[in-house]
């Protein structure tokens, strides 16, 4: 999907956005409930590129890591916090969003 945006946005937001994208959806098939993960991109034409991934789970509440840095695993909302520009979860489904690009 994000190789259909080659151009539109500058490569450093595209592969900033492989990572998060594909740390978020190990989150959802990992975590989440149903047969189904979503993955919605929108870019605006000036640089910014949101991103949103939903699947069918009964939501959470993001949480610091609270493993030590050696522990393995654990750093995928980490990573989406340090390196988006903005982003959030809504409530009701598992709905991850972020915004990358345009700073």
């Amino acid at each position: 999907m994000l190789d259909d945006l080659d151009g539109t946005v500058a490569s450093h937001v595209a592969d900033q956005a492989r990572l998060l994208v594909s740390e978020v959806v190990t989150n959802a098939v990992r975590h989440g409930e149903g047969d189904m993960v979503r993955v919605m991109l929108d870019a605006d034409g000036g640089g910014v590129l949101r991103c949103e991934i939903t699947d069918d789970g009964h939501g959470f509440v993001p949480a610091a890591r609270t493993k030590a840095a050696t522990e393995v695993g654990g750093w995928g909302l980490h990573l989406v916090e340090a390196l988006s520009r903005d982003w959030g979860v809504r409530e009701g489904r598992t709905h991850v969003w972020f915004e990358l690009g345009a700073d």
